[in-house]
């Protein structure tokens, strides 16, 4: 009777346990569902809210011609508010009401800032701002006050911001009026744009493609034209990627501002970050606006609010120089195998700025081995968490035992402080024997396919460089995917043959149509002739196709 008692006893109490673990369980997702319902709620009802304002002011104002003003290009746009011929108030409406129907097609706004609309009766105090009336986008996870700041992770639902990052706080300051959010990867972690909370935002260039990581939302919103300026953040290409896959220009900083300040303060996100360089930058239709913004936010209020950012404001006159420059560039970073739209674009920018008179030669950079490599997780980050979650030195046996096969070592080892100081003084050096200001390079593309970022993360390695090396980087720009393209595709085979490389060709085929950038790079701190060298890329590939 004993045994039995005692088998019958621990019987009831696995069961018990059991049903206990699966209450607790039950419980955390339904807490969980209820934080997203929640946060959908709150977008919808500031959607909501922001279209009977539109609605209302349509009707008050109905000469408004909110078709030209959406035409103007931020240069433009910032001269007729300054000289009174358009007024603070016809341009957040007629772009808040863009916006509304941009998202309704792509999903890439998280909540309109209503406080946008209060903003209007006091940005007149900032008349002498580089930006004074103009609407900006900016992305989730950049702090804004009384707002939730997720990253697409649940938890995250729990706390608003207390304040205005230093970032917003110097936009307002130059004038600008935030007025919406815009949608991310979940934790940073992804190069597609999607998260449990405010789910998948899709390219508007074609909706069965992603608008590219981590700044998706933003790159969508601009592409579609519901925005003409917005503040995106790159740590590996988060910045330049969308840009890339939704045709815009997009610009990651030297160092812009501490990157901690900006975030939640999760480790989650915080992965690598003391190698990888992370720092906000601005995304916009072209390149002057990327400058101007550059120009408004290294200013006197930045460095006082933040004492981290360099006091060095933006030199104009570096920017608009026109010596002829001395330009490497490399089509292969004997890592990544471009696809033949990637170095299409390459040969195409090397022929007209070699025409302009400037000095072109073919750069060979080291090779890349070893750059960088929660309840509710994306389907796009299943993989990477799951490769993460191995114990190390299983990573490190299964790294030594497939490399180069499998290329699990850029996401499996991580370069130690030594290695990571040496590689840049090395990169550098290398850099100057050269004798180059600036590097051309290819650029991932086109768009992918939705759900496939997961399958080709290591595609990230000619950008997550420069954020290793902390060299400024952007991307332009300059062609489409042609039928030629596609064709040469169907014999992609790569630099290993593995299937991250099958992977990669399927998921850019199909992309005729769709953008073609070039990226762009300078060594540290030499930002503005980074975009001087966007802007003469950006302006030979326009005098092309006259």
């Amino acid at each position: 009777m004993d045994k039995w008692t005692a088998a019958l006893l621990t019987g009831v109490a696995c069961i018990v346990g059991y049903l206990v673990v699966r209450v607790k369980k039950i419980n955390s997702l339904r807490q969980a569902e209820e934080k997203i319902q929640r946060a959908r709620n709150r977008r919808d009802k500031s959607l909501q809210r922001a279209e009977q304002a539109v609605l209302r002011y349509k009707q008050s104002h109905p000469t408004t011609d909110s078709a030209l003003i959406l035409k103007l290009s931020l240069s433009e746009l910032t001269q007729q508010l300054k000289d009174g011929s358009l007024n603070p108030d016809n341009v957040l409406y007629s772009y808040m009401e863009k916006t509304l129907a941009v998202n309704q097609k792509l999903n890439c706004c998280t909540e309109i800032l209503l406080e946008s609309l209060d903003q209007l009766t006091t940005v007149g105090s900032n008349k002498d701002g580089l930006l004074y009336g103009v609407p900006v986008s900016i992305k989730e996870n950049i702090t804004f006050k009384d707002h939730y700041c997720s990253c697409g992770v649940v938890i995250n639902l729990d706390q608003p911001a207390e304040k205005d990052s230093v970032l917003v706080q110097v936009l307002k300051k130059q004038g600008a009026i935030p007025f919406v959010r815009t949608n991310l990867a979940q934790a940073l972690m992804s190069y597609d744009c999607s998260n449990p909370i405010y789910g998948q935002t899709v390219n508007p260039h074609n909706p069965q493609k992603t608008p590219g990581g981590s700044s998706g939302g933003e790159a969508a919103l601009i592409g579609g034209g519901g925005s003409l300026l917005g503040i995106g953040t790159d740590l590996g290409g988060s910045i330049r990627l969308p840009s890339s896959f939704c045709g815009i220009c997009g610009f990651k900083p030297t160092c812009l501002i501490n990157f901690l300040e900006h975030f939640v303060q999760n480790i989650c996100f915080m992965l690598a970050t003391k190698l990888v360089s992370s720092s906000p930058g601005p995304m916009a239709r072209d390149v002057d606006s990327l400058a101007l913004c550059m120009q408004a936010l290294l200013c006197d209020h930045m460095f006082s609010l933040d004492p981290t950012v360099p006091p060095l404001p933006f030199n104009m006159e570096i920017y608009r120089s026109s010596r002829p420059l001395r330009i490497g560039y490399l089509e292969n970073d004997g890592y990544l195998q471009p696809s033949p739209s990637m170095v299409r674009g390459v040969r195409e920018v090397k022929a007209l700025l070699e025409q302009a008179g400037h000095t072109v030669r073919r750069h060979h950079t080291h090779v890349i081995d070893t750059v960088l490599n929660w309840a509710l997780l994306d389907p796009s980050l299943k993989r990477q968490v799951f490769i993460h979650s191995l114990p190390k030195w299983f990573k490190k046996i299964l790294s030594f035992l497939l490399k180069p096969v499998v290329r699990l070592n850029i996401i499996l080892e991580l370069l130690s402080d030594r290695a990571y100081v040496d590689y840049i003084q090395e990169t550098i050096a290398h850099w100057r024997s050269c004798n180059i200001d600036v590097l051309l390079s290819p650029m991932i593309g086109p768009a992918s396919r939705l759900l496939h970022a997961d399958k080709v993360s290591t595609a990230v390695s000619c950008t997550m460089l420069y954020n290793l090396l902390k060299f400024p980087a952007g991307v332009v720009t300059v062609s489409t995917v042609t039928a030629k393209d596609e064709e040469e595709l169907k014999h992609y085979k790569g630099c290993y043959q593995d299937s991250f490389d099958k992977s990669l060709k399927e998921a850019v085929t199909g992309g005729e149509g769709l953008p073609v950038a070039v990226q762009c790079v300078a060594l540290p701190w030499q930002d503005e002739l980074c975009l001087r060298f966007m802007k003469e890329v950006e302006q030979l590939v326009k005098e092309s196709k006259k």
